[in-house]
């Protein structure tokens, strides 16, 4: 069973169990519809949750008060791969596109080390094959297509950039 990471636990919240989750997702509908969630290994079940600012607040089964929610503090969300909801035509899980060549008019760039998504658009972070560390926006028309059966990006590259 592959678990993939969505959030870590920062703190109690109030008096009753629930904890302040950083949500590592742009979306709460995962929270919503899966039915188990895992802390660490440990199966945990969603009572109920809601948005506070950028931070979720999480009530899981079996946690019913501050103390308890304490231990929890700072430990890792996971969902399993099949928990993960179905994608639109055209969108990523940024983790499927890390490990991607990166090619330009059938020349290998490099491979994609990471995405950065804090900024104003996400960026691929890709080791070149010299080595060197490029940052590509994902962006059109930069970006001309991901092929995720190939594990293939194919770009155009404005002149100069991999110089940055």
């Amino acid at each position: 069973m592959e678990k993939i990471l969505i959030g870590k636990i920062t703190s109690p919240v109030g008096l009753k169990g629930e904890v302040k989750v950083y949500n590592y997702s742009d979306r709460t509908q995962i929270y919503e519809e899966t039915e188990t969630f895992y802390l660490g290994d440990e199966p945990r079940k969603l009572e109920r949750f809601r948005t506070q600012k950028n931070m979720l607040v999480i009530k899981f089964e079996g946690v019913e008060t501050r103390e308890a929610a304490e231990e929890l503090r700072n430990r890792e969300v996971f969902v399993t791969r099949d928990d993960l909801p179905e994608l639109e035509e055209g969108e990523y899980y940024f983790r499927d596109l890390i490990g991607m060549e990166v090619f330009q008019d059938e020349e290998l760039i490099g491979k994609v080390a990471d995405v950065i998504t804090n900024t104003s658009q996400d960026i691929l972070k890709v080791e070149t094959a010299e080595g060197r560390e490029a940052l590509i926006p994902v962006v059109d028309p930069i970006v001309e297509s991901i092929d995720t059966d190939k594990k293939i990006i194919s770009v155009d590259l404005p002149e100069g950039l991999l110089d940055l």
